[in-house]
């Protein structure tokens, strides 16, 4: 899929030092507890999913406690939907993603920030840089703003039903890590580095984004069952033919509905579809970013399809579906 083989440095490609951290500052007291936590991940500037998701988190009996762990900009390049989108997340408690952290500052080496591997495209590569330009040039109108977005920060501990967890952008080395990728974790190598990294924060679940695909991998370990949920976007679809997001739901009781999940002592981790106005999206990602802008060729076709990526492929080891947890009827048509 790569054009040429990229330099290391190369921007987008390139994870700076600042990024890393070691598993260990994992293994710490929990910053906060809660009865039901929603992780955010990839909201990608989507106002009409993050209405979606505050409704869903309503609904919860007690309320939910809501983390939103990066990128929950990138689309909304407008200054109304920018200040919008800040204001409400900053209600709620919030991680920098790459995004936020290179819309927070002024060093163009690392591009987007996103530290993509080499099965992605030069092209891509080179349009996200692209619109970290275009989304840096709006944020410079809102230095106050920027100021909070740079001062976030990059992980948390959080304990639900006596279980702690972990709460990262990418992964639990650095900010904007693949380990968690479906690609990663569908290696031998990939799954021992997650134990390690899991048995380094002293946690048993690490929840993340970044990598845009969700994957969820629960296993049997000699200290019990431990898990990695990556709930891919929560502003855009995850699977071929569906037009919802997804975001994690860790709660001592089952969701109604779940797309899948898995139970890990007394908390139930699951996968819950963040069913958003698809029309009212597409209209504000156009007004935008219309036909011929970068983000329209590398993501409109996900929006409006799907990624060529299969629900079950995101369930992996002890995951999946059970009495209490049937996914809710797709939505959307497939063209593939």
């Amino acid at each position: 899929m790569i054009a040429g083989t990229p330099k290391a440095a190369e921007p987008g490609r390139y994870c700076p030092t600042h990024y890393r951290y070691a598993p260990s500052v994992l293994a710490r007291l929990p910053d906060l507890h809660a009865g039901t936590l929603y992780v955010v991940g990839g909201l990608y500037g989507n106002a009409q999913a993050l209405e979606r998701i505050l409704e869903l988190a309503d609904a919860e009996p007690g309320g939910a406690t809501l983390v939103f762990n990066g990128d929950f900009n990138w689309f909304n390049i407008d200054a109304e939907t920018f200040a919008a989108i800040n204001g409400a997340v900053m209600q709620h408690v919030a991680l920098r993603g790459n995004v936020e952290t290179e819309i927070g500052g002024d060093d163009a080496d690392a591009g987007c920030g996103c530290a993509y591997p080499e099965n992605v495209s030069n092209a891509e590569v080179e349009r996200s840089n692209a619109i970290l330009v275009r989304r840096r040039e709006t944020a410079r109108a809102l230095p106050s703003v920027r100021s909070q977005l740079a001062s976030l920060p990059m992980h948390l501990v959080a304990e639900v039903a006596s279980m702690r967890l972990g709460i990262v952008h990418g992964d639990a080395q650095s900010l904007a890590g693949w380990d968690y990728s479906q690609d990663a974790l569908a290696t031998p190598e990939g799954v021992r580095r997650m134990l390690s990294q899991i048995e380094a924060a002293q946690v048993r679940v690490i929840a993340s984004s970044h990598t845009c695909l969700p994957v969820a991998l629960a296993l049997e370990t000699a200290a019990g069952r431990c898990a990695v949920f990556n709930n891919g976007a929560a502003g855009m679809p995850n699977f071929r033919g569906t037009r919802h997001g997804v975001v994690t739901r860790i709660s001592t009781r089952p969701a109604p509905h779940a797309l899948y999940g898995t139970r890990i002592g007394a908390a139930h981790v699951e996968a819950l579809a963040v069913h958003y106005d698809h029309a009212r999206w597409i209209e504000a990602f156009l007004a935008n970013w219309p036909r011929g802008s970068p983000a329209h060729a590398s993501y409109f076709s996900r929006l409006t399809d799907g990624p060529s990526y299969d629900i079950r492929a995101a369930m992996r080891g002890s995951v999946g579906y059970s009495a209490g947890h049937r996914p809710i009827a797709h939505s959307g048509r497939s063209t593939r």
